[in-house]
Order: structure tokens, then C-alpha cells, then sequence
């Protein structure tokens, strides 16, 4: 698989997302793509709980631990690289999770407007 350049939205070099819980497509902790991530796992994002609920009501269940994956569940405060599809899905039913810029992937471009991201941004790392 070759990785798509590591650059963030912002044109600057995409940030670590999250090690814990491990993040992303290749689980590397970033918000890295390549061709083969169907869906699009650009996006990281800080994690409510009523983001969560709303994501397993719609069938995208990120709470649920899958050991034998190696998924341990996503839990509320915590970071993860979602699809961007499934942000924008939240932003429409009004439950989008903030973003973090610096560590959300330029292919997140391709389906969410930045100025739309911009609104949503934390302005750094706790």
C-alpha cells in the first residue's frame, strides 16, 4: 500500500492523532490514506458521547470493543481518525465532534469544506 503524503489540511505536516487508543487506517496513530481507505479515515476528531451514540444508532458502532481487531472502542474524550463521510454525517444531524487541523489529512478536503472544519476546530492538544 503507498501512503499518501502526510500533509494536513492547513498545508503543514499532519500531526499524530492518536497512539491510545491507536488510530487510523494503517494504525499508526495518524490520519494517514492511501487509495485502498475506502473510507476516507482523514478526519481526527475529539470524541462525546453523543457523537458516539449517534454514530452506533446510524450503524457505525465506535464504542463496542473488537479485541480479535485489536479495537478497543472509542470512549468519550478520547481521539480517533474518523471517515469523513461519517463527520459530515454528524455535522447534518447535528452532532458533529470537534477537529483537530493540524492532525486531520488534506483528503478530508475532498468531501468536507475547510471553511466548515475551521468551525469545528480545537485550537490545540490538551
Amino acid at each position: 500500500m503507498d501512503m499518501d503524503d502526510s500533509i494536513n489540511v492547513l498545508g503543514g505536516p499532519l500531526l499524530p492523532c492518536s497512539t491510545d487508543p491507536l488510530t487510523g487506517f494503517f494504525r499508526d496513530g495518524c490520519c494517514n490514506t492511501s487509495d485502498e481507505d475506502l473510507g476516507s479515515h482523514t478526519v481526527c476528531v475529539l470524541a462525546t458521547t453523543e457523537f458516539l451514540e449517534s454514530q452506533k444508532a446510524s450503524g457505525n458502532d465506535l464504542i463496542t470493543p473488537w479485541p480479535q481487531y485489536s479495537f478497543p472502542g472509542v470512549k468519550p474524550g478520547e481521539r480517533w481518525c474518523l471517515c469523513a463521510s461519517r463527520w459530515l454525517e454528524a455535522y447534518r444531524n447535528g452532532v458533529a465532534p470537534q477537529v483537530y487541523l493540524e492532525s486531520t489529512h488534506k483528503r478530508a478536503l475532498e468531501i468536507i469544506p475547510l471553511e466548515l472544519l475551521e468551525r469545528f476546530a480545537v485550537e490545540s492538544f490538551d
